[in-house]
C-alpha cells in the first residue's frame, strides 16, 4: 500500500456530541439522536432512539451525515469502548448524536468514508482504543486521544479498492459465520427432540414432580455475604450453574458452617432456578463436588432414587416440553418467577424401572456427541473472528496489496 503515516486529525473531522441535560429533555425542537447504546461493532441497534431538544444551529454542528462513522466515547465496559458503526442515513431527517459518541466525517479530499469505517473497526478489534481508555467505572478515550491516533493513508482511490476488497472479503467469513451459527442452533433443536424421543419410548406414563421426591422442594439460604473459604461447604447460586449442566468452578463462593447447616445438598438433588433470566435452568448436585448448600434463588427437589434416576429427570428439563410447562407456570411480575409448588407440579416422563440405566446411557451419549459437534462449530466461529479481524488489520495497515490478493488466506504470515 503506497501512502503516508499521519494521525487521524489529518484524514477525519473527529467531533464530540451534545452532552444530556434536563433543560434538553423537551422543547420546540425535538429531534431523534444516537447514543453509545445504540452503536455496537459495526452495527447501529435502531431500536431504541430517543429525542432531545437540538436548536437550529446546535442542529448545524450535531447533526449526522450518510457516512460519518460513529465511535462510542464512554462505556462502562473497557471492552465495548471505541466500537463502531457508520450512519446510512437510516432515519429520515435530522438525527444528532450525544456526547458517548466521537463522530468521525472523512475530510473529502484526504479520506473515504468507508476506508475510515474499516480502520475504526481494525482500531478497535485490535485493542488500541482500550489502551488510550482511561477512567474507572466509566472508561472514555477522548476526542483528542483519538485525533492523535496514528493512520496509515493511501490515496483516495487506493483506500477505495481497501474497502471493496474488506467489503467483499468479510462478507464471505460472515456467511461463514451465519452457516456454524445455524449449525449450533440446528444441534440444539436435534438434541431436544433426541431425548423427547428416547425418554418417550421408554416411559409408559408421567406424574407430577412433587410425587418423585422424598422430602417437598424448598429454598436455599438467603446469604448476603460470600467466602471462599475451601474448607467451608461450597456456597451454589444461580451463576455457578453452567448451560451445559455443569459447576463452574472460576465462581467459588462459600459459606459457613454453621449457615450452610440447614440448606445441605446430597447427591443427586436437582436444584431448579426460580426466577430471573435464566428461570428454569436446572443442575444435578453429585457429591463429586464436594460438600454444598444452595442459595435462595434455587429450589432444590429431592429425589426418590427407588422411583428414577434424578439424570433422568434433568435430561427432560432440556426439552421443549420442559420450557413449555416454565412458561406456562411462570408468574409474571417485574422479573419472571417459577415458585416451588409451580416446579413440583411440573409432568415428568417416569421411565420403565427395567430401562433406566440404559436409556440414561442413551441419552448422555447422544448429549456428548451433539456437546462435541457444537463446540467444533464455535471453536470454527472463534477462529473465524480472529481471521476477519487479522484480515481488516492487514488491509488497512498495508500488510499486503489488496489488488493482487484473492481473499484466500491472504492473512497467512501477517501479524494483527
Amino acid at each position: 500500500m503506497s501512502g503516508r503515516s499521519t494521525t487521524l486529525r489529518a484524514a477525519a473531522e473527529v467531533a464530540l456530541g451534545r452532552q444530556r441535560a434536563p433543560q434538553h429533555d423537551s422543547g420546540p425542537h425535538m429531534v431523534p439522536y444516537l447514543r453509545a447504546a445504540n452503536v455496537k461493532d459495526g452495527v447501529l441497534d435502531l431500536s431504541d432512539v430517543k429525542e432531545m431538544n437540538f436548536t437550529p444551529a446546535e442542529q448545524q454542528t450535531f447533526s449526522l451525515h450518510p457516512g460519518d462513522v460513529l465511535i462510542t466515547e464512554g462505556s462502562g465496559s473497557i471492552s465495548a469502548v471505541g466500537a463502531s458503526a457508520v450512519w446510512r442515513g437510516e432515519i429520515d431527517g435530522v438525527v444528532c448524536f450525544q456526547n458517548t459518541l466521537l463522530r468521525l466525517r472523512p475530510r473529502d479530499d484526504r479520506a473515504d468514508g468507508r476506508f475510515l469505517e474499516w480502520w475504526a473497526r481494525s482500531t478497535f478489534g485490535s485493542g488500541v482504543f482500550a489502551s488510550i481508555a482511561s477512567g474507572a467505572n466509566i472508561y472514555h478515550i477522548s476526542a483528542e486521544r483519538v485525533r492523535a491516533l496514528p493512520i496509515e493513508l493511501p490515496p483516495l482511490e487506493e483506500q477505495r479498492r481497501i474497502a471493496d476488497f474488506l467489503d467483499a472479503e468479510t462478507s464471505r467469513l460472515d456467511d461463514l459465520a451465519k452457516t456454524q451459527v445455524l449449525l449450533i442452533e440446528r444441534l440444539k433443536e436435534r438434541e431436544g427432540v433426541a431425548t423427547e424421543l428416547t425418554l418417550s419410548n421408554a416411559s409408559s406414563s408421567s406424574v407430577r414432580l412433587k410425587r418423585m421426591l422424598t422430602v417437598p422442594m424448598s429454598y436455599g439460604a438467603n446469604e448476603s455475604t460470600e467466602h471462599d473459604r475451601r474448607d467451608w461447604p461450597r456456597y451454589i447460586r444461580t451463576t455457578d450453574i453452567a448451560n451445559d449442566g455443569r459447576l463452574r468452578d472460576e465462581t467459588f463462593a462459600s459459606l459457613p458452617p454453621d449457615v450452610a447447616r440447614n440448606y445441605m445438598l446430597s447427591d443427586g438433588d436437582l436444584l431448579f432456578v426460580r426466577s430471573g433470566a435464566t428461570v428454569g435452568k436446572s443442575f444435578v448436585y453429585e457429591s463429586q463436588y464436594g460438600p454444598a448448600a444452595h442459595a435462595g434463588y434455587l429450589i432444590r427437589a429431592r429425589v426418590n432414587r427407588n422411583l428414577t434416576l434424578p439424570r433422568l429427570i434433568w435430561h427432560f428439563c432440556q426439552t421443549a416440553k420442559y420450557w413449555q410447562q416454565v412458561d406456562e407456570g411462570a408468574i409474571q411480575a417485574t422479573i419472571q418467577n417459577v415458585n416451588a409448588e409451580k416446579y413440583g407440579n411440573l409432568l415428568v416422563p417416569l421411565v420403565d424401572r427395567e430401562r433406566q440405566h440404559s436409556t440414561l446411557e442413551i441419552l448422555d451419549s447422544q448429549l456428548a456427541t451433539s456437546r462435541i459437534l457444537q463446540n467444533r462449530a464455535k471453536q470454527l466461529l472463534e477462529l473465524l473472528a480472529e481471521r476477519r479481524q487479522a484480515l481488516i488489520t492487514a488491509a488497512v495497515t498495508g500488510q499486503f496489496d489488496v489488488s493482487t490478493a484473492s481473499g484466500r488466506c491472504v492473512t497467512d504470515g501477517v501479524t494483527a
